[in-house]
C-alpha cells in the first residue's frame, strides 16, 4: 500500500543508527507516523524538525504497520524558532499537544490548516505573547471542538442573556454572566473578553486565563481519560508567559 499527502511534522526520534521515526499531522491520514531512511543524517535530519510542513509518500505492506516515509520539505520553520525562546515554546506546546490528544489515523483536515496559520502568525511576528496568544486560545478551543468537546460561549447557561458574561462553568462548558455566577465566582472558570470579540487590546492576563481554560477542558476529556498529562511543553509555555 502506499499515498501521498502533506503534513506538518509533530515529533523525530531516534530508531537504530541512522534512521528516524517521525510522527505527522497529515491532511487526509491523521496523526500518522512512519520510519524515515537515513533520517538522523546531515542530509535529512533538518528536514524532519518539528514545525516543518512536507510532502509525504508513505508505503507499507499493510495499512496497520508502520511503513515508511520518503518527505520532501515544503517550507522550514525550525530554524527560525528555534532561535526566539517564546515562538520555539508555542512549538513545543501544540506539536506535543497533537501527538498526546489526537487519535492516530483519524483525519482531522481543519486542525492541520488552523495549525499552519497558527504558527504562520508565530513566524512573522515578534514573538509578544499578546500577538499569538489569542489565536493559540482559539485553536486550542478549535482542538476541542474538532473532537467532539467544544464549548458554548454564545449565552449564559443559567439565564440565556448573551451579554456580561464573564464565566465559563466547570461543569458545563458553557458561559455564565456576571449575576448568575457571582455566588459560585470561586468555582467558575474565567472567560476571557477577547473570545466574544469585543474589540478591546487584549493583555497577558487574559491570555493566561483563556489557556488555563482550555487546557481544563483537554484535560478533562482529552488527556485523563486515558491516564495521561498535560504535557510538560505545554506546561513550559505557561512558565514562559509567566
Amino acid at each position: 500500500m502506499d499515498w501521498r499527502d502533506e503534513g506538518i511534522i509533530l515529533s523525530l526520534r531516534k530508531h537504530g543508527e541512522f534512521d528516524a521515526i517521525i510522527e505527522v499531522l497529515t491532511r487526509a491520514h491523521g496523526r500518522h507516523g512512519g520510519l524515515v531512511k537515513g533520517g538522523m543524517g546531515r542530509r535529512q535530519r533538518g528536514n524532519l524538525q518539528p514545525g516543518n510542513e512536507v510532502d509525504l509518500h508513505w508505503r507499507g505492506r499493510l495499512e496497520s504497520h508502520l511503513g515508511t516515509y520518503q518527505v520532501e520539505l515544503k517550507q522550514s520553520r525550525s530554524a527560525v524558532f528555534l532561535h526566539h525562546a517564546g515562538k520555539l515554546a508555542v512549538l513545543n506546546a501544540v506539536t506535543a499537544l497533537l501527538s498526546a490528544c489526537l487519535p492516530e489515523r483519524e483525519e482531522h483536515a481543519p486542525l492541520l490548516d488552523g495549525l499552519i496559520a497558527l504558527l504562520d502568525v508565530v513566524e512573522e511576528g515578534d514573538g509578544k505573547v499578546t500577538d499569538w496568544g489569542p489565536l493559540l486560545v482559539r485553536w486550542e478551543l478549535g482542538l476541542l471542538g474538532e473532537l467532539g468537546f467544544g464549548l458554548d460561549l454564545s449565552c449564559c447557561a443559567a439565564t440565556g442573556v448573551t451579554e456580561d458574561l464573564v464565566y465559563v462553568s466547570p461543569k458545563s462548558g458553557r458561559a455564565v454572566s456576571r449575576a448568575a455566577g457571582r455566588p459560585y465566582s470561586d468555582k467558575m472558570l474565567p472567560l476571557p473578553a477577547f473570545l466574544l470579540g469585543n474589540g478591546q487590546e487584549v493583555t497577558a492576563e487574559e491570555v493566561r486565563d483563556g489557556l488555563h481554560l482550555t487546557e481544563f477542558f483537554l484535560e478533562r476529556h482529552m488527556l485523563t481519560p486515558h491516564s495521561r498529562k498535560i504535557p510538560q511543553a505545554r506546561q513550559m509555555l505557561m512558565d514562559h508567559i509567566l
